[in-house]
């Protein structure tokens, strides 16, 4: 699945600064695969740090791929004298939920 198709996947679902927690997934054979051989390519970057990178990456374009919805409210206007609606897409509360998330894990 790529990162734009999980946008709609989660949404139809509803369902270098470290953590103390851990997170154990397992990758499916093709993935575990991939993993291994950049792994080769790469011998001086240990696993973990390849996975944590294409996570950090693949979280960059989630984001990124985030549709902005106009809100109601103008914050600015433009260059050219056009007002700049307020975000009322997904990516303002995504940015509070992670703030909030990683002001409970630095805590």
């Amino acid at each position: 699945m790529k990162v734009r198709e999980l946008l709609q996947h989660w949404n139809g679902a509803r369902a270098p600064e470290l953590t103390a927690e851990r997170y154990a997934i397992r990758l499916t054979v093709e993935e575990a695969a991939r993993v291994h051989a950049l792994a080769e390519l790469y011998p001086a970057v240990p696993i973990e740090d390849i996975l944590r990178d294409l996570i950090s990456a693949a979280l960059a374009e989630v984001e990124e791929a985030m549709p902005y919805v106009p809100g109601p409210t103008v914050v600015s206007v433009d260059d050219h004298g056009d007002p700049v609606f307020e975000d009322a897409g997904p990516t303002p509360r995504f940015i509070a939920l992670a703030r909030k998330h990683r002001e409970r894990l630095s805590g």
